[in-house]
C-alpha cells in the first residue's frame, strides 16, 4: 500500500469528488482515479461509492480513511521532529487548552514562543476538560493544558504544573439567588453542565465534595461562550474557574453568589506524552507556558 494511494483516498473523501481531490493533490483526474482503483484491487474491496453527486466512503473506506489520517499525522510529526532535532525549528505544534488557559496563559506563551521560534506554526484548539486528554491520547494535539487528573499515568505523560484554581458557581446579574449563602440553595435550581452529560463533571464533583446531591441538569454545553450566553439569558447556574470571573468577557454577564462553601480545587497543568518530549518545540512551549504562569502569579 503506497502513501500516495492513502493521500488520494483522504482527498477524495474530504473533497467529495475526484475532480476536487485531483486539484488538491496537483494530479490529473484520470491518474487519481487509477490510483484509487488500484488500491481497491489491492484490498479486494470498494472504498468509495461513485454517483452523480460525487463520491462517498463505504464502511471499509471510512475505516481506512481514519487510519490514513493517523498515518499522515505521524509522518508530519516525524518530519517535524527530524527537522527540529537538526536545529531547524519548523513545523506545526498543536495545543489543546481549556478556556482558562486560552484566556490567561496561552496568549503570553504564544507571543514569546512565536518571537523565539517564528518558523513553528501554533494551532490552538479550545477544549473543555472532558475533551483535551482524549485528543492527547489520540495524538491529535501535542500538548493538553487543563485540569490534571489524579489517575494520570505518570509513566506515559509528563506534567508541567502551571496554576491552581477553584471552580465556583456563577449566575446572571440580578438572579433571584445572587445573594445565596449556601450551595444547597443553589442546588434547587437548574444547572448548565459543560460536557455531554451530567453523570461526570465539575458540578457533580463540587456537590459531592460538600456531601450534597448533584443538581438537576437543565442543559449541557460544550463551550464557555455558550455557557455564558445561556447563563446571561436564564435563571440557570453554572461553574467557572474563579480567575475567569474577573475577565471582562465573563464579568459583563455573571457574578458569583457569596456562598459559604469553597469552590472545587483544581490544578491546571500542561500535559504531554513522554514520547513527544523528543520534539524541541514541545519542550520549549511548555517552558514558555511555565514563564507565562509565573508572570500571571506576580500580577496584582
Amino acid at each position: 500500500m503506497k502513501l500516495n494511494a492513502l493521500q488520494a483516498l483522504v482527498a477524495a473523501i474530504e473533497e467529495g469528488s475526484f475532480r476536487g481531490a485531483a486539484r488538491r493533490l496537483g494530479v490529473s483526474q484520470p491518474a487519481l482515479t487509477k490510483t484509487l482503483r488500484e488500491l481497491e484491487l489491492e484490498l479486494s474491496t470498494t472504498l468509495v461509492e461513485r454517483s452523480t453527486r460525487g463520491v462517498s466512503p463505504t464502511l471499509q473506506g471510512k475505516v481506512l480513511y481514519e487510519r490514513a489520517l493517523n498515518v499522515q499525522r505521524e509522518l508530519a510529526a516525524a518530519t517535524d521532529a527530524i527537522n527540529q532535532m537538526g536545529g531547524n525549528m519548523v513545523g506545526t505544534l498543536s495545543v489543546g487548552a481549556v478556556p482558562l488557559a486560552v484566556m490567561l496563559l496561552v496568549p503570553e506563551a504564544a507571543r514569546t514562543f512565536g518571537r523565539d521560534f517564528p518558523g513553528v506554526k501554533l494551532r490552538i484548539v479550545e477544549e473543555l476538560y472532558l475533551a483535551h486528554l482524549p485528543r492527547l491520547r489520540r495524538r491529535e494535539v501535542d500538548i493538553a493544558i487543563g485540569g490534571v487528573p489524579d489517575d494520570l499515568a505518570s509513566g506515559e505523560y509528563s506534567v508541567e504544573p502551571l496554576m491552581e484554581t477553584r471552580m465556583i458557581p456563577v449566575l446572571r446579574r440580578g438572579h433571584p439567588l445572587a445573594n445565596a449563602i449556601s450551595l444547597a440553595d443553589l442546588g434547587r435550581s437548574g444547572w448548565i453542565y459543560t460536557g455531554v452529560t451530567s453523570d461526570t463533571g465539575y458540578a457533580t464533583a463540587l456537590f459531592a465534595l460538600h456531601q450534597l446531591p448533584a443538581p438537576a441538569a437543565a442543559a449541557s454545553v460544550t463551550s464557555t461562550l455558550a455557557l455564558l450566553a445561556m447563563l446571561a439569558n436564564s435563571d440557570h447556574i453554572g461553574l467557572l474557574p474563579e480567575q475567569l470571573l474577573a475577565h471582562p468577557l465573563a464579568a459583563q454577564f455573571v457574578v458569583a453568589p457569596p456562598i459559604a462553601e469553597a469552590g472545587l480545587p483544581l490544578q491546571i497543568g500542561a500535559i504531554a506524552r513522554h514520547e513527544s518530549l523528543v520534539l524541541p518545540s514541545v519542550r520549549h512551549f511548555m517552558a514558555h507556558l511555565h514563564r507565562a504562569a509565573c508572570r500571571l502569579k506576580r500580577e496584582p
